[in-house]
Parts: structure tokens; C-alpha cells; sequence
């Protein structure tokens, strides 16, 4: 792939830096997770609704960000979006209102997002299809630490300050990230970069909406986001609220998770060898279909406390270990030559769904467990049924 040698120089380095920028989504969300029901008490709104803004700035901004990267190279947009994270990090410190807050977390997004997917379009700039998805589940492992680490330390900060010192911390960690960058190396050359116009750039969008491969990998891909995001929101309230879990201990529920998908994700390195990634996909997303009924069965029946729930979920969880590294390898395969848009179009629809688990739950919540249910079972079925519709690549491994 032309110009590995930029990874030779930076081996760990790189592989650091990449996965931390990865984890930037997660971190930005999950570490004030513990806190979510003092902020709503607090600032007498809709805490979800702090997810949901910060998904829709992720979301719009990654559509921006992936032409702007094909176009400008990938250090760039980086460096500008590590900036525009750490002001949203203090304006959401100093916000007094919910209303405010949600503003700050837009504008936090607009330059977290460029983490994330420019992790991902540097790794397809630089290994080819299969190696591309060992590197992605090597990210995954490295990466998988901020969600383990970020509700912790939310939950344990909730204890002897306010949910304003942990927004003071991101900012910390984004200052942190933007002088990382200095040793990151730049992995789209001039020559490959594209030459035309941002319009021109756009149109590419326009195509990929209509590559049906494509389409099917990112949308199934989607759906099973939307389950894991109804997680992610409903679970501070299911676990804290309904079942009177300690936010200290929140985040150890949490990351129960977290360890499952670290696992399957190394597992995933020696399994994309062996099998194609159309069959890895398809396998996992069944499980977590089967997970998600039994989920949905323990609440309606009303079966079982909290350890069922954990279990369940943690099978539902762990999946994405394989999930989205097989996905995005092979939808990113079917879209070659605009690596940048294709990352940022996965990752907007991916990180979009969960605009619609949080609006979802903010709209339907009943005060029981079961608003969260639903919606995860619903979306791991669409997504199931999405996974049946891809064929086999007999070539692809």
C-alpha cells in the first residue's frame, strides 16, 4: 500500500494515538454518564437531550469533515477539530442550563467527530481489506479502555465534585490530544488527494448512497448502533434510577461490556483470517438478534432482576467487537477511492443512530426498563435482517 513506511517509524506511537483518537466519541459521552440523572435534577431538563445534540453535531459535521480530508489531507482537519473540542469542553463546563449545554455539546462535536473517522480513512489510506479489519480490531482493543475508564471516573468525581469538573477534564484531555498530533504522521500524499472541487466531493455522498454494497454493510451497521446508543442513554436511568444502583457502581455494569467487546474484538483479529467478513458479520449480528429477544422476554415477563439484564446485555454488547470492524472494513472495500467520504458517511449514520435511541427513549420513556427494550430489540431484528441480505464475497479474506 505505497507508503507504509509512515507506519514503520511509528508502530505503537501510531497505533496509540489512533485508538485514542477512536475512543474520543465514547470518552466524550460515557464519562459523564454516571452523572446524567444529578444533571437533569440539577438543570430541570431532558439529560438525553445532551446525547442527542452531541450526535447531531457528530453526525453533520462528519459529512463536512471526510470531503474536507480527501481534498486537505488528514493532519488538518484534525488539528482544527482537537481545537474546536477543547472550547465546546469549557463552554459545556460553564453552562448553567440545559439549553446551553446542549449548544456546547453541538459545538463539542463538530471536532470530536473528526477523531474517529480520520482514525479510520488513515488506516484505509494505509493496509488493504483484511488487514484493514485486524487493524480496526486492534484500534477497537486499545480504544475499548475510555468507556471502560470513563464512567468510573465519572461516577467516582460525582462523588466529591460537581458534573461541571468533568467537562473541565475533557477540555484537558482535548488540549492533551491536540499536542499528540505533533508526532502523527500525515498518510494521504498530495498525489492521492482529491483534486476536485468540495462540490465535486459532495456529489460523491450521492454515490455512495446509491452503492448498494455499501449501503447494505453501513446500514446494518447502523441499526445495530441504534440498540447499542438505546443502551448507552437508557441504561443511567435503568440501572441508577429503576434499580437503585449506586453511580459509583454505574460504572462497573458499564464496563462488564466493554471487557466483552475488547475480547471478541482480538478474537476478531485471528477470525477475519480464517472466514470471509460478510460471514463474521452475519454470524455476530444473529447473536446479538437472539440476545436482544431474550432481553426483551426477561423484562416483559418480568423474570428476573439486574443479573439477567447484565448478562444479556453483555452478549448484545460484545458483538460489536466483531460488528463494526467487519462492517466497516468491507463497506470501506466497496467504496475504494473516496476512503474519506465513505468514513465519514459510516460513521455519521453510525453515530447518527443514536439520535434516534435517544429521542426514542426521551419521547417514549414509561419509567421502566422496558422503552429501553424495545428499542434495542426492534433495531438488532433490522439489522439482523439487513445482515441477510449481503452476499458472500468467496474472495474476501
Amino acid at each position: 500500500m505505497g507508503h507504509s513506511h509512515a507506519i514503520k517509524t511509528t508502530g505503537l506511537l501510531f497505533i496509540i494515538i489512533l485508538s485514542s483518537l477512536m475512543a474520543f466519541t465514547s470518552l466524550s459521552t460515557d464519562i459523564y454518564l454516571p452523572a446524567m440523572p444529578i444533571m437533569a435534577k440539577e438543570l430541570q431538563g431532558n439529560a438525553e437531550l445532551t446525547i442527542t445534540g452531541f450526535l447531531i453535531g457528530f453526525c453533520l459535521a462528519q459529512l463536512i469533515w471526510g470531503p474536507v480530508s480527501d481534498h486537505l489531507g488528514r493532519r488538518l482537519p484534525l488539528i482544527t477539530g482537537m481545537f474546536l473540542f477543547i472550547i465546546g469542553s469549557v463552554g459545556c463546563a460553564l453552562s448553567t442550563d440545559i439549553t446551553q449545554i446542549v449548544f456546547w455539546r453541538v459545538f463539542q462535536a463538530l471536532g470530536a467527530c473528526t477523531g474517529p473517522m480520520l482514525a479510520r480513512a488513515m488506516i484505509r489510506d494505509l493496509f488493504s481489506r483484511t488487514r484493514a479489519a485486524q487493524m480496526l480490531s486492534t484500534l477497537t482493543i486499545v480504544m475499548a479502555i475510555a468507556p471502560i475508564i470513563g464512567p468510573l471516573l465519572g461516577g467516582q468525581m460525582i462523588k466529591f465534585t460537581s458534573w461541571h469538573a468533568i467537562f473541565w477534564l475533557l477540555a484537558a484531555i482535548g488540549i492533551f490530544m491536540l499536542l499528540s498530533l505533533y508526532w502523527l504522521p500525515e498518510t494521504l500524499p498530495a498525489e492521492r488527494r482529491i483534486s476536485a472541487s468540495l462540490r465535486g466531493a459532495f456529489h460523491t455522498y450521492y454515490r455512495l448512497l446509491g452503492n448498494m454494497n455499501f449501503m447494505k454493510f453501513t446500514l446494518c451497521l447502523t441499526f445495530y448502533y441504534v440498540a447499542i446508543y438505546a443502551f448507552i442513554t437508557g441504561s443511567p436511568f435503568v440501572y441508577i434510577a429503576y434499580f437503585h444502583v449506586d453511580p459509583q457502581h454505574y460504572g462497573w455494569l458499564f464496563a462488564v461490556n466493554i471487557l466483552g467487546v475488547m475480547g471478541f474484538s482480538a478474537i476478531n483479529r485471528r477470525l477475519v483470517q480464517l472466514y470471509s467478513l460478510e460471514t463474521l458479520l452475519k454470524g455476530a449480528v444473529l447473536i446479538a438478534a437472539l440476545a436482544s429477544v431474550a432481553l426483551g422476554l426477561t423484562i416483559k415477563l418480568d423474570v428476573s432482576g439486574i443479573p439477567l439484564i447484565v448478562i444479556v446485555i453483555f452478549v448484545l454488547f460484545s458483538m460489536n467487537g466483531i460488528i463494526a470492524a467487519t462492517a466497516t472494513a468491507a463497506a470501506l472495500d466497496s467504496a475504494p477511492d473516496s476512503a474519506g467520504s465513505a468514513s465519514a458517511l459510516i460513521g455519521s449514520l453510525q453515530y447518527g443512530s443514536g439520535i434516534i435511541s435517544s429521542l426514542l427513549l426521551a419521547v417514549f420513556s414509561d419509567g421502566t426498563p422496558w422503552t429501553m427494550c424495545w428499542i434495542i430489540m426492534l433495531f438488532t431484528l433490522a439489522s439482523a435482517g439487513m445482515a441477510l441480505t449481503i452476499r458472500t464475497n468467496k474472495t474476501s479474506h
